[in-house]
């Protein structure tokens, strides 16, 4: 338990250094090209980039907020941009319902960010987890939809600390069992 709760330290110290690297490219200049194929390196996430939407073959609503942090459905775009290979995620703004709107594609300019689309532990543990596509958030939303809140590095959890703490407590909690069961031991 103590290892791992220097384990967490050393997360804590790594997430820092991950954060500050996102702060970094938020001021860097817009991507040249945009980073179609996963993974996306963490030196593209949280740049400005855009790209061109031919044909919005599928929406996948989910929920978020706007940039006043107003509740709604993040209408996210799976965009075909040519013939053939992968398309890609634009979060072309907030509705307030489940309907798509009737954007026919078009160049985006905004953010990289990663995609809504995560593995989860137990696809990570098996093997069998897909890395996840990355996501344009438009910096301008689409007739009828308002501004989707553009995530930052700051949005990004940096909890290690609190773990740390929690497995250094269980390893003093289990100390003091073994003291108490040694000496009760040791009184009979």
């Amino acid at each position: 338990m103590i290892a791992l709760g220097v384990w967490q330290l050393q997360r804590k110290g790594e997430k820092e250094a991950l954060l500050a690297l996102y702060e970094r490219n938020r001021a860097m200049s817009s991507l040249a090209t945009y980073p179609e194929l996963p993974p996306v390196p963490d030196e593209l996430l949280f740049r400005k980039s855009s790209v061109v939407c031919l044909d919005p073959v599928r929406w996948d609503p989910r929920s978020g907020t706007d940039v006043k942090g107003r509740s709604g459905f993040r209408m996210i775009a799976d965009c075909r941009t040519g013939a053939e290979g992968p398309g890609v995620l634009v979060d072309v703004g907030i509705s307030d319902d489940f309907t798509p709107p009737a954007w026919t594609g078009g160049i985006v300019q905004g953010t990289v960010v990663p995609g809504p689309e995560q593995p989860t532990l137990v696809e990570r543990l098996t093997g069998r987890a897909v890395a996840a596509r990355p996501m344009l958030v438009a910096d301008q939303p689409v007739a009828g939809l308002r501004q989707s809140a553009i995530p930052s590095g700051a949005d990004v959890p940096n909890n290690h600390l609190a773990y740390a703490v929690q497995w250094f407590l269980f390893a003093l909690a289990a100390l003091t069992i073994y003291i108490f069961a040694v000496r009760r031991r040791l009184r009979q």
